[in-house]
C-alpha cells in the first residue's frame, strides 16, 4: 500500500555565519534553522524494484541529474539495514524550486528516508535515520528530523532549538538557480567571516526572534548577490513591503525570506508581491 504523500519541507537558515575554509575543503558555520510549511511532496510504495518517478512545477529542473539524493539514501538505507536496494516506488512532487537555498534534495531524501523505514517495517528510529541521511550531505541530518535548530560544523552537529515560535513568513525566489559551489567560490575570494555562535535571544517571542534575528548575518548573501544581481532585486521587493521587519537570503540562496509579525501580514504581502511579480515563485509561510 502507498503512504500518504508526506511533506519534504522546505529549509530556511535564519542566520547563517560561515568561516574561512578548513584544511579538509570544508567551511565550519553556525545557524539556526528553521523549516516552513510549504515544501515538496514524497510518497514511497512497494514494488518489484527501487524507481524514482518526478513530477511538479520543478520537475523539470531534475531531468538529466540521474542518480539523486532520494536514490542514494534510500541506497544507504538498504545497506544498513542489510537488505540490498530496496523495493520501492517513490513519487517527488518537486514544488521547491532547484537550487534555491531550501535544502530541497536533502529534504526530499528525508522524508523519503521515514516513509521507505514505515514501509519496509524497519527497526531505525530518528537518529539512526539521520547518521544514513549524513552519507548524503551535511544538511542530511537536520532533514531528517525536519525540526528547528541550531546548526554547527559542517551543519552536522545539530541542537534542536523548541523554543523558537512560529515565524510568519513570504518565501520569493526569482527564478534564477544560485549553485552553492559557485557561491562558496565567490565567498572565498573576498574576505573572510567568521563561524561565530551568537548567544541566543533573551526572549522567544516573535517580535523578539525577529529583532535578534537583524543582528545576525548570513555571509553567502553579498557573494551570492555579485553572482546573480536578480537576488537583489528579490532583496529590494521583499523590503519594500508594508509590515515587513526582516529581509534575508537563505543558504546560499537565491530564495530570499521576509519575516512579518503576524499570519495575515505575510499573507497580504504575499498576494501584493505575486501581483507585481508573476512569474516569481512566492509562498507566504509559517517557519519553524
Amino acid at each position: 500500500m502507498a503512504t500518504r504523500p508526506a511533506l519534504a519541507p522546505a529549509k530556511v537558515n535564519l542566520f547563517l555565519h560561515v568561516g574561512p575554509v578548513d584544511a579538509a575543503g570544508y567551511h565550519p558555520l553556525v545557524s539556526l534553522v528553521a523549516f516552513a510549511d510549504v515544501g515538496d511532496r514524497v510518497t514511497v510504495q512497494p514494488a518489484d524494484r527501487l524507481s524514482l518517478t518526478v513530477g511538479g512545477e520543478f520537475a523539470a529542473g531534475l531531468e538529466g541529474q540521474g542518480d539523486n539524493l532520494i536514490l542514494r539514501a534510500l541506497r544507504a538505507l538498504g545497506e544498513a539495514a542489510g537488505i540490498g536496494e530496496p523495493p520501492l516506488a517513490v513519487t517527488l512532487d518537486k514544488e521547491l524550486p532547484i537550487a534555491a537555498g531550501l535544502g530541497g534534495g536533502s529534504s526530499d531524501a528525508g522524508a523519503a528516508l521515514r516513509l521507505a523505514r514505515d514501509v519496509l517495517r524497519l527497526d531505525l528510529d530518528e537518529d539512526a535515520l539521520a547518521d544514513i541521511a549524513a552519507g548524503i550531505g551535511a544538511d542530511g541530518p537536520m532533514c531528517v528530523y525536519a525540526r528547528s535548530a541550531w546548526a554547527e560544523g559542517r551543519g552536522e552537529r545539530l541542537t534542536p532549538e523548541p523554543r523558537l515560535p512560529p515565524l510568519p513568513a513570504v518565501l520569493l525566489n526569482p527564478g534564477v538557480a544560485s549553485p552553492t559551489g559557485e557561491v562558496y567560490r565567490a565567498y572565498d575570494a573576498g574576505p573572510a567571516a567568521a563561524a561565530d555562535r551568537p548567544a541566543p535571544p533573551p526572549a522567544w517571542d516573535v517580535a523578539t526572534v525577529i529583532g535578534w534575528l537583524a543582528g545576525r548575518r548570513n555571509d553567502l548573501q553579498a557573494p551570492a548577490v555579485l553572482r546573480s544581481p536578480a537576488i537583489a532585486a528579490a532583496l529590494e521587493a521583499a523590503g519594500d513591503l508594508p509590515d515587513v521587519r526582516l529581509v534575508r537570503m537563505s543558504g546560499s540562496g537565491a530564495t530570499v525570506f521576509a519575516l512579518f509579525e503576524t499570519p495575515a501580514a505575510a499573507v497580504a504581502a504575499g498576494a501584493r508581491l505575486s501581483e507585481s511579480h508573476p512569474d516569481w515563485w512566492i509562498r507566504p509561510t509559517n517557519l519553524g
